[in-house]
């Protein structure tokens, strides 16, 4: 079972998830986007090490609280790592109030039929049990949809499923993300396909097991309404998709009852060269921003 105390702050409270998972492929952006050049370190070890660090910078600023920042999706190193010596999971919790999620998916498969699937994730029982221990509420994984492919769809939602009802099973809550690419020259077909899946999808889960939904921000506003209101839905959450923020706040602001799970969009105006004083109002002015488009 899930924590109840987390559930009720993920299923009501105002607010919106920080999204803190990119991984290795997308780390070096992340740290580009941060100030920090490719030839400012040898390895992965070192890069990592930078990017846990400005996580670190992010997760201890004192507008990153359960107050508007309700969640934070971590990249399985920074579950590992800690904050002033307190493991990350219990960190963002007890001090911050911020509901933990883990991110389970190891990547995607080659474009086939309009989508990519995820890869296989043979280790994920072990790393559920491993997450739950640590503290962890919940997960999330990604696919990626480029075209209005119906059998490409459908195939991207029953595999989120699969893998959904996994991690139900070892008591933690799912965020299934198929996004929709918003470079998709077929966008808002076929975000009308996999809003017909995934409800599909809701119909069959078993009575009492919820999931919750990362989307990305759809092209007719309110679109996702029948999703957000289904019985077995706890949140549905919006992701920036490359958007910068003002234009996927803008957007968001249009979706009722959608609140955001930014990555690129949350960290887009820190620098590494920012004195603490700089760091916090910016981030603040950022999560201001985030939380008034997730409340409207």
């Amino acid at each position: 079972m899930v924590d109840a105390k987390m559930l009720n702050k993920m299923s009501s409270a105002p607010g919106f998830i920080a999204a803190l998972d990119q991984s290795g492929g997308s780390t070096p952006g992340a740290l580009r986007l941060y100030g920090v050049s490719e030839s400012d370190y040898q390895g992965d070890e070192e890069m990592f090490r930078l990017i846990h660090a400005m996580r670190v910078r992010i997760m201890s600023a004192p507008a990153f609280s359960g107050d508007k920042v309700i969640g934070a999706i971590l990249f399985e190193r920074t579950m590992d790592g800690d904050v002033d010596g307190q493991a990350v999971p219990s960190y963002l919790w007890e001090k911050r109030g911020v509901v933990p999620f883990l991110k389970v998916d190891k990547g995607l498969n080659a474009e086939e039929n309009g989508v990519q699937t995820m890869k296989p994730m043979p280790d994920l029982d072990a790393l559920l049990i491993r997450g739950r221990e640590k503290g962890i509420f919940g997960t999330k994984m990604r696919s990626v949809i480029g075209h209005a492919d119906k059998a490409g769809i459908a195939a991207v939602v029953q595999q989120q499923f699969e893998v959904a009802r996994q991690i139900i099973g070892q008591g933690l809550m799912p965020i299934i993300e198929p996004e929709v690419s918003i470079k998709s020259p077929t966008k808002e077909q076929a975000e009308v396909i996999l809003r017909d899946e995934i409800a599909q999808q809701l119909d069959k889960l078993p009575a009492g097991e919820t999931v919750m939904l990362k989307l990305t921000i759809p092209t007719v506003d309110d679109f996702y309404a029948p999703l957000i209101a289904h019985k077995s839905v706890v949140r549905v959450v919006a992701l920036s998709g490359g958007y910068s923020t003002a234009d996927a706040c803008e957007k968001l602001s249009h979706n009722h009852g959608m609140i955001a799970s930014f990555s690129r969009a949350l960290a887009e105006n820190l620098r590494v060269t920012m004195s603490d004083a700089e760091f916090d109002t910016s981030l603040a002015k950022t999560i201001d921003q985030i939380y008034t488009a997730s409340v409207q």
